[in-house]
């Protein structure tokens, strides 16, 4: 009987670490709502536009603001929509890049 509540606790901790890495597809892109961009509040700031979170099995709209980059010189990547004719559109998420360094 000790055994019972460690199979639990493993099965529990076995399904939370494969629900966190499981990934969205859907079949029919969301659609962009019409934003707004306002003023540049700074010379550094970055607007942010298409960006979507992942939110209870489907995306919602996270872009439509201005972004200071974490370090000078850094720049915005875009994200994108992959698509795999199996599953569907997956979100691939936009980020910060470092300048890359010169090689000499």
């Amino acid at each position: 009987m000790k055994k019972l509540p460690i199979l639990i606790l493993f099965s529990v901790m076995l399904f939370g670490a494969s629900s966190a890495s499981a990934q969205i597809y859907v079949k029919i892109r969301p659609v962009v709502p019409v934003i707004v961009v306002t003023d540049r509040p700074s010379p550094v700031h970055v607007w942010i536009g298409e960006e979507w979170n992942e939110d209870g099995g489907n995306y919602r709209y996270a872009g439509g603001y201005w972004a200071n980059p974490p370090q000078p010189g850094y720049k915005w990547k875009k994200g994108h929509w992959n698509h795999n004719k199996d599953h569907g559109n997956q979100w691939v998420r936009g980020g910060w890049q470092g300048k890359k360094e010169k090689r000499r």
